[in-house]
């Protein structure tokens, strides 16, 4: 099965000390690039979150981000007394005579500084790892899927495109053989005309050496077998398809090819119909092309 290269995957776990939240998204890209965005002080496992990464991925842009949210525990709150205490005489000596509103103590509470918090911090950050690698790990699981939900619709319409690539070939191929069968009639009507005009005598063997010498030139039933054969190899290509075979490539090399022989059957073949068709073809495999530079 083929595997886009974008999608996204999130996931989170909480337990009795810790949140964690693990964000990845990848995009098209010709080798793997990533990028993390880790808090402190948990950087210093990055070596451990690129080598999950790369184990899982081959091709794309990646985009991976971790939060880790300490739980908090009554012992993280105290109260700032001086603080406090600050405002508190501040604020009696502002109201003087005046009575204190019913709210003053929860006034007092909300002004910066009076309730101070800690986040624990972890001596080891790498004894961490255990509680961060499953979400990680869940995470490329879930990218994985987005991935393999859009590679499935790729598949499905790269195969109606090389259908349609394969359809116009037919036409091509069926058309070919009426060409050269046209063009001899129509130099035996020039010859003929040409006959009766002047008077000029024109030798039967001139006439076959020249339909034979165009038949030679825009024979193209070899370019024919071989784009068949191209088609073939895509279809093989995405049927066996797996993340470790870098489909993508594969597709992109046959892909020139195709349009290599379609280039040429444009070029020998010197007929309107079959111009039509090979427009045609050039137009499907633009399409290809588009769509490969999204598969892994």
């Amino acid at each position: 099965m083929l595997l886009s290269m974008t999608g996204f995957g999130e996931a989170r776990r909480q337990d009795e000390a810790r949140t964690v939240i693990v964000e990845v998204r990848s995009v098209n890209g010709r080798h793997l690039k990533l990028s993390t965005r880790i808090g402190e002080p948990f950087s210093s496992l990055e070596p451990e979150v690129e080598r999950l990464v790369r184990h899982r991925l081959k091709r794309g842009t990646v985009q991976l981000s971790i939060r880790v949210e300490a739980l908090r525990r009554p012992e993280d709150y105290r109260l700032n007394l001086a603080a406090l205490e600050g405002y508190r005489a501040q604020l009696i000596a502002f109201l003087g005579d005046a009575p204190e509103p019913p709210d003053f103590l929860s006034a007092l509470l909300s002004l910066p500084g009076v309730v101070e918090t800690s986040r624990p911090c972890p001596d080891d950050p790498r004894a961490e790892w255990p509680a961060l690698e499953p979400v990680i790990v869940e995470a490329l699981d879930l990218l994985e899927r987005s991935r393999r939900e859009e590679g499935r619709a790729m598949e499905e319409e790269l195969r109606s495109l090389a259908s349609e690539i394969a359809s116009h070939l037919e036409r091509i191929a069926s058309r070919g053989p009426e060409v050269v069968s046209s063009y001899r009639d129509r130099l035996a009507d020039r010859v003929s005309s040409l006959v009766a005009e002047r008077g000029i005598a024109v030798e039967p063997e001139h006439l076959i050496r020249e339909v034979a010498i165009f038949a030679e030139r825009s024979d193209i039933a070899e370019e024919i077998t071989r784009l068949r054969a191209h088609l073939q190899q895509f279809d093989a290509v995405i049927s066996s398809a797996t993340a470790a075979d870098a489909p993508g490539r594969k597709l992109e090399f046959v892909v020139q090819e195709m349009g290599r022989e379609t280039n040429t059957i444009g070029s020998k073949a010197n007929d309107v119909e079959i111009s039509r068709a090979v427009v045609e073809i050039k137009g499907a495999l633009e399409k290809i092309r588009e769509l490969i530079q999204n598969i892994e």
